[in-house]
């Protein structure tokens, strides 16, 4: 490999690693707004919630998009071959789908909660709150460990 293309697969690997810590740092949040507000009596509070919850959102869905282009970006750079032999690869890639269908779910959550729609308990919420950190925990393992 030339030390051009290195070079360019280390900033591609940079803005990736990047956009996933903003995307995360979103997604480790939101949910607690969720627990906020699945355990608030006051309207005034829910308010600044639905507010605060909608506009995270927004905010982190860049980043996700562009974690996962930077990402293909890189499995493009390393080649077909590379990506073949990277086994640990394949389930980080199947990780990163369930955390896509985990942000998409954060959408209808916001929005049930723009209702006044949530039949949920903060405790869920925690739960929910989880999943991703645990996710994330494995996405680590496999991208610097590679155990496969």
């Amino acid at each position: 490999m030339s030390s051009f293309l290195i070079n360019n697969i280390l900033w591609l690997k940079a803005f990736h690693v990047f956009f996933m810590i903003a995307w995360f740092a979103g997604i480790f949040y939101l949910p607690r707004l969720f627990v906020n507000h699945a355990e608030t009596k006051s309207t005034d509070v829910a308010q600044q919630l639905k507010g605060m919850e909608k506009r995270l959102l927004y905010f982190i869905t860049p980043f996700a998009f562009f974690t996962l282009v930077l990402g293909l970006a890189i499995i493009h750079a390393y080649g077909l071959d590379w990506f073949v032999a990277a086994k640990w690869l394949h389930i980080k890639l199947s990780l990163v789908i369930l955390l896509f269908v985990y942000h998409g779910y954060c959408f209808k959550l916001v929005k049930t909660f723009a209702q006044d729609e949530n039949t949920r308990s903060g405790r869920f919420y925690r739960i929910f709150n989880e999943v991703p950190v645990l996710i994330l925990l494995v996405i680590i393992i496999l991208a610097y460990v590679k155990p496969m």
